[in-house]
């Protein structure tokens, strides 16, 4: 049997009272690592000990926390091969995507060591003559962090790092389907100096480590990614709790394309958009908006690329795009892909389930064309490799569509003429707006987040993360 990894509670890595197998989407015959599945009671013992660690760390240097935070980033930049080949191999990502999403966290991490070096305040005169008043900022306290499967050490790391950073401790339960990157993540934290008690790792079932997070009255702010009716779980139990809450749901994202385009640059921002990392992103260029004068030439140059991907196990060379990560996902896949047909979709290319040399959870990327905004897969996510045409008359109209939405995360254009450019900047509802580029992939040192039903609370990264990871505290002295 392989080694047994465990959760860590104060310090102490405990086993729990189940083990979970983590099962390589690429080959299913492949036991990636055996983690052990906290228990309700040591979810609790976490809160607990990141309650009684939360004062010395609060209190503790600025050069102390940039110095962990450093070389946390510098064991994940060293070891980025080995880790992006263990994310590859538990999530389903190309091995050059899993590299490369691990880079990121490394440089996620570096920056926050910057950030805690910086943390500011002000010093204003009173109205009052001779007052002194200071603001300051100060940690949120003991911070739940909730993690999702599809991006399973930058989403951690997007999270930890300035929640440590600005001197908070942790209850962290990455997503049970993939706890590899994040059991890495906190023993590299712990090799790099953390004391004890200032994170916890507890592994497991949502409904067993997530509910007791979010039934504790000791966790003084919770931060999750995952899905919207698990985020209006999250929401309510923090309202009853009176806590601060950070949620990044869904997405249904619209990437415009309109007739004065660069065509070879559309179909690739729609092919990397739509397609890359299975689909599995909730920035993903779901509904692609193209108006008529360019939709025919759009979609036949679409098809083509896409039948050049070649979708294969994650770790293999030449692989664009590796399987969807399990069962119960790829199950959800081919539902919509039936919907979108059964609501008179036409289905243009791919949809097909794939055998490789490895048993896998393998589908070919899905084009959908002659939709409308109103059917099922233009409103709800799929979260897979599946995108739909959406033919519009002009760019009035393929504004109007984009923003016809219940989510607001990311949206893009791929135009030539720059007023065009600027009103779609100005004009899309959403948190994010790309111009001539794929509606995923974002830099680390600016803010994440959307609008309605896509996130709710302060940004995430860069330097507006600051906002939900401290208070504010307005201090009034008179010399005497």
């Amino acid at each position: 049997m392989s080694e047994l990894h465990c959760n860590l509670v104060d310090g102490e890595w405990v086993e729990g009272d189940e083990v979970s197998e983590n099962i390589n989407p690429s080959n299913t015959d492949e036991v990636v690592g055996r983690y052990a599945r906290a228990s309700k009671a040591d979810a609790e013992r976490a809160i607990a000990a990141a309650k009684a660690a939360r004062p010395a760390w609060s209190r503790s240097g600025i050069q102390q926390r940039h110095d962990i935070l450093k070389a946390a980033s510098d064991e994940i930049l060293a070891r980025k091969e080995e880790l992006g080949r263990l994310l590859s191999q538990e999530e389903g990502k190309t091995l050059a995507e899993g590299i490369g999403e691990t880079v990121r966290a490394g440089q996620i991490f570096a920056f926050f060591a910057g950030e805690a070096l910086r943390v500011a305040g002000e010093l204003i005169p009173s109205v009052r003559p001779g007052v002194e008043v200071a603001m300051q900022r100060e940690p949120v306290g003991v911070v739940g962090i909730i993690t999702p499967w599809n991006f399973p050490i930058a989403i951690p790391a997007w999270k930890i790092a300035p929640a440590l950073a600005y001197g908070n401790t942790i209850v962290f339960k990455p997503a049970d389907l993939v706890p590899g990157c994040g059991w890495a993540l906190a023993d590299i934290l712990i090799r790099a100096g953390l004391p004890e008690g200032v994170l916890n790792l507890v592994m497991g079932r949502g409904s067993v480590v997530g509910q007791t997070i979010l039934d504790s009255a000791d966790v003084d702010a919770i931060s999750f990614t995952g899905s919207v009716e698990t985020g209006k779980r999250v929401a309510a139990a923090s309202a009853e709790n009176m806590r601060r809450f950070q949620l990044e749901m869904g997405g249904k994202n619209p990437l415009v394309v309109v007739d004065d385009a660069d065509l070879a640059n559309a179909v690739e921002c729609a092919a990397n958009g739509a397609f890359f990392s299975t689909g599995q992103r909730c920035t993903a260029s779901s509904r692609l908006v193209v108006t008529e004068g360019i939709h025919d030439r759009f979609v036949d140059a679409l098809v083509e690329r896409m039948q050049a991907l070649n979708v294969d196990d994650a770790l293999k060379d030449g692989t664009h795009i590796g399987p969807v990560v399990d069962a119960t996902q790829l199950k959800q896949d081919e539902d919509y892909i039936d919907i979108g047909r059964r609501e008179g979709a036409k289905l243009a290319w791919g949809g097909e389930r794939l055998n490789r040399s490895t048993p896998g959870f393998y589908l070919q990327p899905a084009l959908f064309t002659e939709t409308t905004n109103a059917m099922r897969i233009n409103r709800e996510e799929i979260f897979g490799p599946v995108a739909t045409v959406i033919r519009v008359k002009d760019y009035d109209e393929a504004l109007a569509v984009a923003n016809d939405t219940p989510f607001g995360l990311s949206s893009g254009i791929c135009t030539t003429n720059l007023k065009i450019a600027t009103h779609f900047r100005d004009n899309s509802q959403a948190g994010m707006v790309m111009v001539n580029l794929p509606t995923a992939g974002v830099d680390y040192h600016v803010p994440f987040g959307g609008r309605k039903g896509s996130s709710y609370g302060p940004r995430e990264q860069g330097r507006y993360a600051v906002e939900f990871y401290t208070a504010v505290k307005t201090s009034y002295t008179l010399p005497v």
